[in-house]
Formats: C-alpha cells, structure tokens, sequence
C-alpha cells in the first residue's frame, strides 16, 4: 500500500472530524438508556473516585491492601483503565458542573474513544492507502450504526477498538523508524489495561512479521537492497512494557499481582454465557454457531461499506494472498504490490482475527458483533480503498461532460457513497443494538428470521415520557432485564421523576415491562396472569417492530 507522509495538516483534519463526531455524540446520547454492564461500571467508578479522592489526601493509607481491596474488588474482571476514567469524569463533573445530566461524565471516556479512534483511522489511512481513502474509512466506521450505538456509552468496546488501532499505527511507523517501538509498547500497555481484547494482538503481529521477513529474505536474496529491518522492535516493545503498564494502571494488581493476573485470565478463558437469539434459537451454552459473526456482520454493517470493502480486498488481494492463490485472480489483477512492509497482509490479519476468534464454537456470543469491532477500522479502510476505485471509475464517466470541476466531482461521489451510512445511523437512533441493516432485510427482516432485538435493557430509557405522563405522581414499575442502578441514572438525570420507584415482583408493580428477546418469553404469560389481561398498554417499537411491551396493573386505574 502507498499512501503520504502524516503532516499537521493530517492531524488538523483527523482532529477536525474527531471534534465533529464527539460533538454529534454528545447531541444524540441523551435518549439513550443506560444498559446493565454500565450500571455495574457507573458503580465501580464510584467507589474508584473515591479511592482518588483518598489517593490525593493520603497516598500512604490509599496504597495499602486493605484501601485498595475496598474500593477495587468490585467488578475486578476487567481492567481498570476505562473505568477510572469515568471515574476522573465524574470527580471532573462534581467539581465543574460540565454536563447537566450525570450519565453523560459517566460516557464522555468513551466518547472521547470513538472520536479518537476516526482520527487515527484517518492517520492510518492517509499513511497506507491515501488521505481520501483514508478520510472515507473514518466516516464510513463512525456510521456503522453499532459502533455509534457503543460510542455512546460507558463501556469498553470502543475504547479497545481506539488502543487497538493507535496500537496499530505505532507498530507500522516502527517498521520504519524503531524508535516508534516505544509509544508502541506503551500503547500496547495502554490497550491490556482497557479490555482483554488486546492478548490476540501479538499473535496477529508475529504472523505479520514472520511473512514480512520471508518476503525480505527472498529480496535480499535476489541482490536487492534490503528494504525493511529484520528485528521486532515493536513487538519486543509490547512484550517489556505493556505488562507493567497494565500492572501499573490497576491497583488491584499491587499486591498478590501473578495469583490476581491468573484469577483475571481465568474468568474470561472461561467465561460464564449468556442468552442470544440468533435464526430463531436462543443460545446459551456452546457449541455456538460458526456462521454468527460473519452473519451478524453482513447483517448490521451497512450494505455499502460491505460492497466497497469486497471491492478495496479483491483489488489488492494480489497483495496478501500467496501466491499460488494468485493465480485464480483475473488477470488484470495479478500484480503483486512492491510494499515490504506487508501492510495489507496486516490488515487483513487484524480483519479476520477478531471475528475468526468469535467463530470459534465455544467464544461467547452474548455481545452481539461489539466483541469484534477491532476488526470493524480495517474493514473500513479497505472500503475506502473500495470508495476509490469506484470513484476514479464514475469519474471517468462524467469528466467528459464535468471537465473543470474534477475534484468537485471526487467530492460529490465521496458523499454519495456515505450517504447511505449516515441514513441507516440516523435510522437507527437510540436502537443501535436492534437495527438491522440491508442484509437482513432491515430490523422487519431481522424480526422474521428471529435475530436478537437488544440485550441489557437500555431500550427502558426510551420508556421515559411514557412513566413520566402515566406517573405524575409516582408509583413503581418492573423493569424486567433493566438494572436498579440503570434506573437510577434516568432519575438522576431528570428523565424521571424521582417518586416512580422500581418494583421487585410483577405482582406488586403499578406497570410492567417486558424487553423482548427470546429468554424473557414467558414474562408476558407471567404478566397476563398477574394482571388478568393479555394486552399491553403500550408497545415500544423501532420501525414497527416491538421492542418493549407496558403492562397496566388492573388495581391501577388508566389515565
């Protein structure tokens, strides 16, 4: 791959689209309920806060075992990094006021994230494959409706996503320059510390380096000057710093670190599974289907990002495959690209890793396609690689008719190709987990074939000017898959009233809801018979299909 050297004016536009995207964040996050993993992290960046708090008053008694076991020990199957940048927001907002609603010092981090991570796939794009292309691949992974959806909230998805990518984009430059080798181990730090997503990262790199090698090995053999150095640097980097800056950014690892470290290895090498709906069957032990995340890919990525990305990987397959699979190529394709440093078979190693480990038949699957959303920056560059291709072809079909307005014209067709990803984000609007894209036939098509519609009850936030009317003057409500502490953070918002109060039993509640996935279908049996009655009072839907059905307690008189 070919693309320019980063200048200022790289980083001034990767900055400008960073600063638009966190911008077009902020705006759309409030009508988005708070899902049950970020109650468990609002939670743990509670107690965290506090034990900064006593960090800066008495580092000695904050640094002791027993300090650190009572504000860390919860939720310690998961690094800490993220969360103690919530909690760092959250000491931010009680000090400064910065957000009138609470949930959203609790998101800025992530937020933050998947600002960030446009502007280093823009770097990584204008690097490797051009700076429009580079610039299409930002856009067009900011649109993907999920990753919108995530970007919004306390949670590590895309956090990892954005430590993964920059980690990418040090290694890169220190084939080059090994001086790089350094921010890339500590990236690498960075990245362990925010999601164990990142222990697959130096297999996918020694694959890389391992070709890169050969591919050198058999240039230098031919008499021809050496192009790339043969050292690891960046590797090595990562093995001698990440693990003690993972280490050093979670104080739970102080003491007893190698029995923690192995008691935190052990939770996700053997995780617990939960329930998710896919072609009408509800999962919930293995062996899961193999098909799932290249489904679920096809069926919540937009169709237009797909077909670029088949076209950026078909025009530089020469590139990555071996080359006695070359040979089935066309013959206008059969050429092999002269970069040393193997870029695209990086790429594409960092495509297919995340979702091959997914497709493995005992990885969980509860998390829907958030679990490989590492892969989900490469994709889009190699869309963007797709996008112009397609636009040097429609170009030469108008610049007859259009000769002076060439860049115009990139410009136009740029905006055509992303336009159906902003529609379908825009669509999607606060059911990001449930919308389903062009593949499945949108989220009606999903409906019919039994995918998931959501998980983790967030779609509850949407419920707010429902309780707000029907409660003026309090009650209670089920909440179902809704966590108390998710609750909580709509009334500590303003988005209800404090007085509506959540109830512990179907029987006991003033209102009902069920989310509707496959595992909760015997609450609405459970419902009718409680209340005497198999009609909801509302039915919470996106694009006509439901997603939350509002039981009315009989006892409790309509208004």
């Amino acid at each position: 791959m070919t693309g320019a050297d980063v200048t200022y004016r790289d980083h001034a536009l990767g900055a400008l689209l960073a600063l638009a995207y966190l911008v077009l964040l902020l705006v759309t996050a409030p009508p988005i309920g708070m899902a049950r993993d970020e109650g468990t992290y609002v939670h743990a960046a509670n107690r965290y806060a506090l034990w900064f708090r006593e960090l800066a008053e008495d580092p000695s008694v904050a640094l002791e075992r027993a300090t650190i076991d009572r504000y860390w020990d919860f939720n310690h199957e998961h690094p800490a990094l993220v969360k103690s940048a919530f909690a760092l927001s959250v000491i931010a907002q009680e000090e400064l006021e910065l957000f009138d609603q609470p949930s959203q010092a609790y998101r800025l981090p992530g937020m933050l994230s998947g600002a960030g991570l446009l502007w280093v796939v823009y770097l990584l794009g204008a690097r490797t494959v051009g700076r429009q292309p580079g610039a299409i691949a930002a856009l067009l992974l900011g649109l993907m409706p999920q990753v919108f959806h995530h970007a919004h909230l306390a949670c590590f998805d895309v956090p990892i996503t954005f430590m993964l990518t920059w980690v990418l984009y040090a290694y890169h430059r220190a084939l080059e320059r090994p001086l790089w080798a350094i921010p890339t181990g500590i990236l690498y730090g960075l990245a362990l510390a925010t999601k164990h997503n990142a222990w697959i990262l130096p297999f996918i790199l020694l694959v890389h380096f391992v070709w890169m090698a050969v591919l050198e090995l058999r240039r230098r053999r031919s008499g021809k000057p050496a192009a790339v150095r043969l050292l690891p640097y960046g590797l090595l980097a990562m093995l001698v710093l990440g693990p003690p800056i993972f280490v050093g950014t979670w104080p739970w690892l102080y003491h007893d670190t190698a029995a923690r470290a192995l008691d935190y290895a052990r939770f996700h090498l053997q995780h617990e599974y939960y329930n998710m709906a896919y072609f009408g069957t509800n999962h919930y032990r293995p062996p899961f289907p193999v098909s799932y995340p290249f489904v679920m890919t096809a069926f919540t990525v937009p169709v237009t990002t797909l077909l670029l990305a088949g076209i950026g990987l078909l025009v530089r397959a020469p590139t990555y495959l071996p080359f006695p699979l070359t040979r089935l190529l066309p013959e206008r394709l059969r050429r092999r690209g002269a970069d040393p440093r193997a870029t695209d078979v990086l790429f594409v190693g960092c495509l297919l890793a995340p979702i091959v480990a997914v497709a493995h038949p005992s990885t969980p699957i509860f998390g829907g396609p958030k679990h490989w959303f590492p892969a989900f920056p490469f994709l889009a560059l190699f869309a963007g690689l797709g996008a112009r291709r397609a636009i040097r072809f429609a170009r030469g079909l108008t610049v007859e008719a259009l000769p002076q307005s060439g860049r115009l014209v990139r410009a136009a067709l740029a905006s055509l190709l992303v336009l159906p990803s902003f529609v379908e984000t825009e669509s999607a609007r606060e059911f990001g987990l449930g919308h389903y894209t062009f593949g499945a036939g949108f989220t009606q098509g999903a409906a019919d074939y039994g995918m998931n519609r959501q998980f983790w009850g967030y779609t509850t936030g949407s419920l707010a000017g429902y309780f707000r009317t029907h409660l003026p003057d309090g009650g209670s409500v089920w909440i179902c898959d809704t966590v108390p502490m998710a609750f909580e953070m709509l009334q500590r918002d303003g988005a209800l009233p404090t007085n509506i109060r959540v109830a512990w039993t179907i029987a006991d509640a003033d209102y009902a809801i069920v989310h509707h996935e496959h595992h909760f279908a015997e609450v609405d049996g459970q419902i009718w018979v409680a209340y005497g009655t198999t009609k909801p009072e509302y039915v919470l839907t996106h694009h006509g299909v439901p997603f939350v059905s509002v039981y009315r307690n009989p006892r409790r008189p309509p208004r």
